[in-house]
């Protein structure tokens, strides 16, 4: 794949748990591994709650309206905070219910807008609010080379969005309740995300670990947002198979809008836990998992496995 740079877009570390404090926190930048913040010092005193960061009733203040002709008027809203505002991210069933920006790039030290320290791309918002301010939880961030604007045809192929991994569920925490089994992603598949002119709906058709080193692994899902050719596609989604929690059947094929969201899984060995989502079809319908294009072998399965259970349930008692 040909790059104008090579970084490995930031995803971010796991965070201390419910009531551990998180002090000297001190940034981790390799040009070829996830950006990402270790030397994460816990302490078992009591800490106050969380106060920073965006308000409660967040999603009543800012009602989204489409605008098929321009800038919602949430994300008008929203602008007025922060300019780096990209869209918004709800998933039902988790607490992933926020903002999401785009990663400013390189921030010079002394700039105006950003404050006085200098930060390297995919790094602005490992411990800022929607403000700016410091906030240990920092903000849902895109990878700072995505598009996701007014025009679709620019769009990137693969929208991918990084948060912390806070053991309350808070920003992507929650993502964790897709490790549990089936059961969870049968009755939670879709994502809902809004650009700042309009909303999307995904259908999530992978959710896996995978290294976050970059010599650990060929699958650098961060490094991939472009993918403009079949061969490069198709290669994301066979890394995304190989390692996939479940096979949910899900039909992708080149020229489907990918989102990914990272976020972290262990330190010991920089292991990533990803969520990989398709935006859905023309005729496909949020909400109802029948209504999407399931591969040919898995529907073939499916019937394979209703009818054994038939002719199971027919057989005489003994």
């Amino acid at each position: 794949m040909s790059k104008t740079i090579k970084i490995v877009s930031a995803c971010v570390a796991c965070a201390a748990a419910i009531g551990l404090g998180t002090a000297a926190v001190l940034l981790n930048k390799d040009k070829h591994d996830v950006p990402t913040i270790n030397d994460i010092q816990k302490t078992t005193a009591a800490t106050e709650p969380v106060t920073s960061g965006l308000p409660e009733n967040l999603a009543d203040i800012y009602k989204y309206v489409p605008s098929e002709t321009g800038m919602s008027a949430r994300a008008k809203s929203l602008k007025r905070l922060n300019r780096d505002i990209m869209g918004y991210i709800k998933i039902d069933g988790t607490q992933v219910d926020y903002p999401f920006v785009l990663d400013p790039g390189d921030v010079p030290a002394n700039d105006p807008y950003y404050g006085p320290n200098a930060y390297e791309y995919d790094s602005y918002y490992l411990e800022k609010d929607l403000f700016r301010q410091y906030y240990d939880r920092g903000t849902i961030f895109a990878d700072c080379r995505n598009v996701f604007g007014s025009n679709e045809f620019e769009h990137s192929a693969n929208l991918v969005l990084y948060g912390h991994s806070w053991y309350d569920g808070t920003m992507f925490g929650s993502l964790r309740k897709y490790r549990a089994g089936f059961d969870f992603y049968n009755q939670y598949p879709f994502i809902k995300v809004s650009s700042n002119y309009r909303d999307y709906d995904y259908v999530i058709f992978a959710y896996l670990v995978t290294s976050g080193s970059y010599d650990a692994t060929d699958f650098r899902y961060w490094n991939m947002e472009d993918l403009d050719t079949e061969e490069e596609f198709n290669f994301y989604i066979d890394c995304c198979k190989r390692s996939w929690g479940i096979d949910t059947g899900i039909d992708v094929k080149f020229g489907d809008k990918l989102l990914t969201l990272s976020t972290c899984y262990a330190d010991w060995d920089n292991s990533r836990f990803i969520v990989v989502a398709r935006r859905l079809r023309e005729g496909e319908v949020a909400g109802d998992l029948n209504s999407v294009q399931h591969t040919e072998a898995f529907l073939q399965a499916q019937k394979e496995k209703e009818e054994a259970e038939r002719a199971a349930a027919e057989q005489p008692q003994q």
